[in-house]
Order: C-alpha cells, then structure tokens, then sequence
C-alpha cells in the first residue's frame, strides 16, 4: 500500500523506503513478471551467444538506465569478465543533429536504422510505456528483424504490444518507483547474462544463503 509522506524529515524518509519497499515486495510476489524478466535475461543470451549486439534507449531517468545498463555489460556488473556488445543510443552529436533536422521522436529510431541488424537486440525503456520516440526505436528494430525488450510501468501500453517481451513493474503514483524497480530489473538482467556466460564468477555463490563457507 502507498502511503503519503507528511510531518518531520524522518516520518518522509521512513514512508518513500516502504513505499519503496511494498513496490518491490509486488514485483516480488508477481509470478508473470519474474517469468517476463527470465525471458527478457533469454532474449540478451540469445543475442550474444549468436555474436550480435545489444542497444538500449530511454528518455530522462530511462536515458540514464539505458546507459547504466550497457556500460555494465560492456564493463562489469560485480566481478571482472570480457565485456559485452552493448550500445546505449545516447551520443550528443547524434541525437541532437536528428533531433534537429528530422524532429526528436526520430532520435533513437534512426540509430537502430543506421545501425541496428538483424538478430540484435532493444532494450527499449519507457515508463509510461508510450513514449513516441522510444515506441519508433522498437518498430524500427521489429523492421530490422531484431527482438525487442521493453521495461515499462503501465500494463497496457504501445511499447508491451510490440516487444518479444514485456517487462512491466507498477508502482506508486509517480514515475519514481517505477524507474527504481527498473533498475532493479536492469540489475539483475545483468547477472543472470552473467551467470550464462561467466558462470565462474559465481561458483562460489548460493541464491538463498549467500557466500559458501
């Protein structure tokens, strides 16, 4: 349940962390969302194990997700591995010269045109799910004969019809919790390419208990 932060700083710190925490627990005990996130973790493997790349789009907070998301595959998550081909649609020069010469709900679209491939992959993030911009990224992609992951906040929403697959964490009233349980979703996406790929980096791990002893 939401509450509404009122009074001293301590009672509004204390009312966002259960909000923030009853929007996780949800995510938690929604089964079609936690089989929706092992797809979207199959949709990334499958990409990479046949060799080609992933792209990632949003716009403000989802922006700053996308790139979080790529440069910790091109990087590392917790412990160092290769990286991975991943590509945030987020270069100034790009965006801006698109942006002013064909209009701003062209920007990631005519990225995935210029650069997309068949068989590629777009994690497309939007929280209303009904961005125009990142909604054109995905038909692009689909035009490409690339799979398309969408991370959204709305059950029902332009961007979840066209993805291969859907991602959706409802939460709260504002689009804040939402972008949080995003990048919880981002996060653990990560790992479980991770653990595909660089299954040695978590052989000394248990899901349930922890560190081995």
């Amino acid at each position: 349940m939401s509450t509404k932060p009122a009074g001293t700083p301590r009672a509004c710190i204390e009312a966002a962390l259960r909000e923030a925490a009853a929007a996780t627990e949800s995510l938690l005990n929604d089964d079609g969302g936690l089989i929706d996130i092992e797809h979207g973790a199959n949709l990334l493997i499958r990409a990479f194990e046949a060799g080609k790349r992933v792209f990632s789009c949003g716009n403000g907070g989802s922006m700053s997700d996308a790139m979080h998301f790529a440069e910790e595959l091109t990087g590392r998550y917790r412990n160092n591995r290769a990286g991975l081909p991943a590509q945030a649609i987020s270069d100034v020069g790009h965006l801006t010269c698109v942006a002013n010469d064909f209009g701003y709900d062209q920007v990631f679209s005519r990225y995935v045109l210029s650069h997309g491939r068949a068989g590629d992959c777009l994690v497309a993030i939007s929280t209303s799910g009904n961005s125009t911009n990142v909604i054109n990224a995905a038909v692009a992609a689909k035009d490409r004969g690339m799979t398309v992951l969408a991370l959204t906040g709305k059950r029902r929403s332009v961007l979840g019809a066209l993805a291969d697959v859907c991602i959706c964490t409802p939460a709260g009233f504002y689009a804040d919790r939402v972008q949080e349980l995003h990048i919880k979703v981002i996060h653990i996406l990560i790992e479980l390419v991770e653990r595909h790929f660089f299954a040695e980096n978590y052989a000394d791990l248990d899901l349930d208990t922890g560190p081995a002893s």
